[in-house]
């Protein structure tokens, strides 16, 4: 994969932690005073809506209006690097006050000699509605506060608990497009249809979260030691707008659909935009809602003004209706001002009509990584897959990530699997992975075993090959002779074409080990076409080592001298990191998307594994991090709506499914390039044009990594080319999303227009001449 090289500067916004404990403001208009209470070991706090009970043991019980119990915990956990995990053993709680005389409820926790000197004190407060928890820890250099926890059991819950990434639009100051931040993580309960209540915090893992512990990571306090934070509040609004009330934060906007992803099947169809907006103020607001939804080429589609009024502390509705286009996607923003307060945000709406693929095994189309957010559920989820083309899932086993192996063959999917080795194992303990690891493929009915991932570092050096085959390839090789077992080897998937890597692989006796060959052709800013200059390829974080179509060419020149293998692509990349130069800006991805699945097919590739379905990370899944590249690979964006890169992946899919690749065409202008296929819709040619060059996002001002990326509708391509053609019968283009427009045709000729983003074209009959040379028949 491409390494980061850039960062963005940190954002000046409003920080969840180290707040005073009495700063939390209510989620009613009307606050309430709060009262304390102790006697017998005992400690109540009371405000309106909310009381919390702390007890000797530890036990801290957060209880709604009626005094009902709705969370109750009793421990704090703390990581040390050296000594281990340790867990209080009991606590102390005494009601105490803040310097501003607000009660508060102190906790001194206990800890077993184990944990040495580490100390935990809590300080608990309540507000209307709203109680602030807070953990100062100290202890040895060694405990590690990214590791830790609060216990919590959720009393009788109505619903399984959910973990609600609570994110925000900004305008990015160096211009360029807008991008979402994280506000917070909610870790939500409901009890009835009108109360619910969430723990939010700054950051927290959902993967390090679970039905008895909360991950509460700490930070640096400036008096020494770490604080961990959390806010409980009770609510009858959905998370985000609690949040907006909960922490006072003027107006807040969400936005939803009436469809699963965003996705509607044919024209006309009514897509309903609903605007949710909060009020953290104190008073009610008179409020502005501002609607504008664009097509791909910049179309206007809708725009209109309603007002509103917002209660404080409240919420108010709005829906907009609007009829789906005939095809492509609707990009629209939603706005809410009130004098001076503003929020924004924006969601995508597209079109993509069922479809009957054929191609069955035969396809070429896979995804990466297992489907582990699965919302609104994994059947949604794997509907979504299987509309887009998608056919085979690179990794499934019981007891991993995502959805098992059953769920797959359930649909008709194929499904692989990859396990990572150590290089460094000894002996025996590489034999035991690879006996271990072996059976799980085979229990997974995994049709290939990917040997590793990305173990080809230092990339282009060839220095990992040896240790790789003694370590992990081998052993796997031979244990599979042993038991007989027909399931395919990959090699590991290698980060980059490898060119040293291969070498020494195949020199050491590794060619005849594997059936298949696997690489992740990572991709700078250069389309996916660009094949670099020379035979050393630089491997920085900004190098020429990360191209898309140099490296298959390069592949294939060593399959022709050592023996062909099948190719795949385990992980092919379009990310979208806003506003930076190296990676692709929405247009671009999906442009990109479409010409890397057409010169794959071309070249032969098995199959291409798209990374990954949707922009998140495991473990922290739909929290909403713009610095961080691993974060923007997705097809879709964090709140499920479709990039442009979705319909692009569908519309390869859909035009390559039962392809058959005819051969490149020529043409004299050299910038102009071309790919024939043969389908059941007739010839299928896809063109480009390269006289605005290889490399993206030159233009405009560039400062450092930053690029002020244009907004997804405006044309990246300045130059356009005529190419006027023989054709007698109608010519259908076909943009990388989808889009159809019918190409005038008449006198037995008709004119394309040509730039740098790749389109497929239908009616035009391609000649071979005598020396096996393909072009396109020019008029007379």
């Amino acid at each position: 994969m491409t390494s980061e090289a850039f960062s963005r500067p940190t954002l000046d916004r409003r920080s969840f932690l180290g707040a005073a404990l009495a700063a939390g403001v209510v989620l009613v208009a009307e606050s309430t005073p709060t009262t304390a209470y102790a006697a017998a070991g005992d400690v109540t706090l009371t405000a309106g809506g909310i009381s919390l009970l702390a007890g000797v043991g530890g036990r801290l019980a957060i209880r709604d209006g009626a005094g009902v119990t709705r969370s109750a915990g009793s421990k704090f956990q703390v990581k040390d690097s050296v000594t281990g995990i340790h867990v209080s053993t009991g606590g102390t709680p005494t009601l105490s006050a803040l310097p501003d005389g607000t009660p508060a409820i102190r906790m001194d926790y206990t800890f077993d000699t184990a944990a040495g000197p580490t100390a935990v004190t809590g300080w608990f407060g309540v507000t209307t509605s709203h109680a602030a928890l807070e953990w100062h820890v100290t202890g040895a250099d060694t405990l590690v506060p990214e590791g830790f926890l609060f216990s919590r059991a959720i009393q009788a819950p109505t619903a399984p608990d959910d973990y609600v990434p609570i994110t925000e639009w900004v305008r990015d100051t160096g211009g360029g497009i807008p991008y979402e931040d994280t506000l917070g993580v909610a870790h939500t309960s409901t009890w009835t249809t009108t109360l619910h209540g969430l723990f939010l915090l700054d950051r927290s893992r959902q993967a390090w979260t679970n039905t008895t512990w909360i991950h509460a990571p700490g930070v640096a306090d400036p008096d020494g030691g770490w604080r961990s934070r959390a806010d409980f509040f009770f609510s009858e609004t959905r998370p985000s707008a609690t949040v907006t009330i909960g922490r006072g934060r003027e107006l807040g906007l969400e936005l939803t659909t009436n469809r699963d992803f965003n996705l509607y099947e044919s024209a006309g169809d009514q897509m309903e935009l609903t605007a949710l907006v909060a009020n953290g103020g104190t008073a009610a607001k008179s409020v502005d809602l501002e609607l504008w939804v664009r097509a791909f080429d910049g179309a206007q589609l809708a725009a209109t003004t309603v007002t509103g009024s917002v209660a404080a502390a409240g919420t108010w509705q709005h829906t907009f209706t609007l009829p789906a286009p005939a095809g492509g996607i609707a990009l629209a923003e939603v706005a809410v001002s009130s004098g001076d307060d503003e929020a924004f945000a924006r969601t995508n709406l597209a079109v993509l009509p069922p479809f009957d693929y054929q191609a069955g095994t035969d396809s070429m189309f896979g995804i990466a990584n297992y489907p582990w957010l699965q919302r609104p559920s994994a059947d949604a989820l794997l509907d979504l897959w299987q509309k887009a083309g998608i056919s085979l899932v690179r990794i499934a086993y019981d007891g991993g990530p995502g959805l098992p192996p059953s769920a797959f063959d359930a649909r008709g999917m194929r499904h692989n699997i990859e396990l990572q080795p150590s290089l460094t194992a000894a002996d025996d303990v590489a034999a035991t992975w690879a006996a271990d690891n072996l059976a799980v493929a085979v229990g997974a009915g995994a049709g290939y075993f990917e040997v590793g991932n990305e173990l080809n570092r230092p990339f282009n050096t060839g220095d990992a090959a040896q240790a790789y085959l003694n370590k992990a390839l081998r052993p796997v090789f031979d244990r599979r002779a042993v038991t007989g077992d027909t399931v395919k080897l990959m090699n590991n998937g290698l980060a980059g074409m490898d060119k040293p890597w291969v070498e020494n692989f195949i020199a050491a006796g590794g060619w005849d080990l594997i059936d298949a060959f696997a690489y992740h052709p990572g991709r700078g800013n250069f389309t996916a076409d660009y094949i670099p200059p020379g035979d050393v390829w630089t491997t920085g974080g900004d190098g020429t080592y990360w191209n898309f179509y140099g490296g298959l060419r390069r592949l294939k020149a060593l399959m022709a001298e050592h023996g062909e293998k099948e190719i795949w692509l385990t992980e092919a990349y379009a990310p979208t990191k806003p506003n930076s130069w190296w990676h692709d800006t929405y247009r671009h991805a999906a442009e990109n998307v479409l010409l890397t699945l057409a010169l794959a097919k071309a070249e032969g590739v098995r199959c291409v594994c798209w990374y990954q379905s949707h922009d998140s990370v495991l473990g922290m899944p739909q929290v909403a991090d713009p610095d961080n590249v691993e974060y923007h690979y997705g097809l879709m964006n964090r709140d499920l709506s479709p990039k442009p890169s979705l319909l692009a992946y569908a519309t390869a899919a859909r035009t390559l499914d039962q392809a058959t690749f005819q051969g490149r065409l020529t043409f004299t202008d050299p910038q102009t390039s071309g790919l024939w296929f043969d389908t059941p819709d007739g010839p299928a040619v896809v063109l480009w044009n390269r006289a605005d060059g290889y490399l993206l996002n030159t233009t405009g001002q560039r400062t450092d990594w930053h690029f002020p990326a244009p907004e997804v509708w405006i044309d990246p391509w300045p130059t356009k080319t005529p190419l006027t053609v023989a054709a007698t019968t109608a010519v259908r283009q076909v943009d990388a999303i989808g889009q159809v427009t019918q190409i005038p045709v008449g006198n037995g000729s008709a004119t394309l227009t040509l730039d740098g983003a790749p389109r497929i074209y239908y009616g035009l009959v391609p000649d071979t001449d005598d020396e096996g040379r393909h072009s396109l028949p020019t008029p007379g």
